[in-house]
């Protein structure tokens, strides 16, 4: 009997072992598949104190404020496509000059130029004597043609999710309310709707911060009379995204692009980066961001190394919301923290219109 019993939780235990294996292979597989997830209900969270306030004032849908939210989204890239991409394409007209319509034209300018221009036409050229031709032009084609229209669904199931998590966030707090004992329910309800506010923040406060970082570091490259400010000021913006990393690169290429002129520009631009981040982190960030995550930079750091290791580049954007999940969870779990004594962050819209 004593030998019967041990052989069942000896088969018990190998179940469990192989099921949470499978379960972690399944998982892994579908990664993508997780983390648009994520960054779907992430979306939805920035969105819904909006299409809640919309709601509550002018009494619009909330289906109809969604699309509102998507309508405004397109009008502003579009009116930002339009007022920066002529520049854009102008600094780099300039910055490569006229380029050549055939290879040996191609490398007799490589020869012949020097700085960032230089740099530029090399990797053209070297990219150039590595393609294919022919019908070798086809697999890569196919492929290109393939990555797009990933990106795209990519893209549409991530908005639809986005749009739906408005709708679906409430009934689904319900049945997991109903699945689990009466006195953990509301702790549940709390814990959720903080972590979704926290998302919701961070979202609108990096919308900012972008903003507001390629708006002065465009100025202040001007200024400096720092080559292709406009590129490096969008640069520096977009890369705003990427904790810790993104500034230092920005800094190094801003510093190099300003020795293509005199060392005072290299200087200049970064006294530039310097100055901007020392607003950044004891002006700008408190102010904006608040206490949206509750992350130190160490933490950050730390998350953001990790998470590009383990997954990879595109899991860097997801690493900070990531922690910021983690480290609520543990706060209710592990430190046994109210999450309703919490305050909730407040960015653009109140608590009360946050919490919808």
């Amino acid at each position: 009997m004593e030998g019967t019993a041990t052989a069942r939780r000896t088969a018990t235990a190998t179940l469990v072992v192989i099921a949470i294996v499978v379960t972690a292979l399944a998982l892994w597989k579908i990664r993508v598949v997780i983390a648009l997830l994520f960054l779907a209900f992430t979306l939805s969270a920035a969105m819904r104190p909006g299409v809640d306030w919309l709601h509550r004032r002018a009494r619009v849908p909330r289906g109809l404020s969604v699309l509102v939210h998507y309508l405004v989204f397109l009008c502003v890239i579009g009116l930002l496509l339009w007022v920066i991409v002529p520049r854009a394409i102008t600094q780099v007209q300039h910055a490569i000059g006229d380029v050549p319509t055939s290879t040996t034209g191609l490398h007799r300018q490589v020869a012949h130029s020097t700085g960032i221009k230089h740099e530029i036409l090399d990797a053209i050229y070297k990219r150039l004597k590595r393609l294919p031709s022919g019908t070798g032009l086809i697999h890569p084609a196919l492929s290109v043609t393939k990555t797009a229209f990933e990106i795209l669904v990519a893209i549409f199931f991530t908005f639809a999710v986005a749009a739906y998590w408005i709708f679906e966030r409430d009934p689904t707090i319900g049945l997991v309310q109903s699945l689990i004992p009466r006195h953990h329910r509301r702790v549940t309800r709390d814990t959720w709707v903080l972590i979704d506010q926290k998302l919701g923040a961070f979202v609108r406060g990096q919308i900012l911060l972008i903003t507001l970082v390629a708006a002065l570091l465009s100025l202040a490259f001007w200024l400096d009379g720092e080559p292709y400010w406009l590129l490096l000021g969008i640069f520096a913006g977009i890369f705003e995204i990427i904790p810790i990393i993104g500034p230092l690169v920005v800094g190094a290429l801003a510093i190099g692009v300003g020795f293509t002129v005199d060392w005072q520009t290299a200087v200049g631009a970064a006294i530039a980066v310097l100055v901007l981040r020392q607003i950044e982190d004891y002006l700008i960030t408190p102010r904006v961001m608040g206490h949206a995550v509750g992350l130190s930079p160490l933490l950050v750091l730390v998350s953001v190394t990790t998470v590009g290791i383990l997954f990879g580049g595109f899991y860097v954007l997801l690493a900070i919301p990531i922690a910021s999940v983690v480290a609520t969870l543990v706060d209710v779990v592990v430190r046994d923290v109210n999450p309703a004594d919490i305050d909730p962050p407040a960015l653009i819209f109140s608590a009360k219109d946050s919490e919808g």
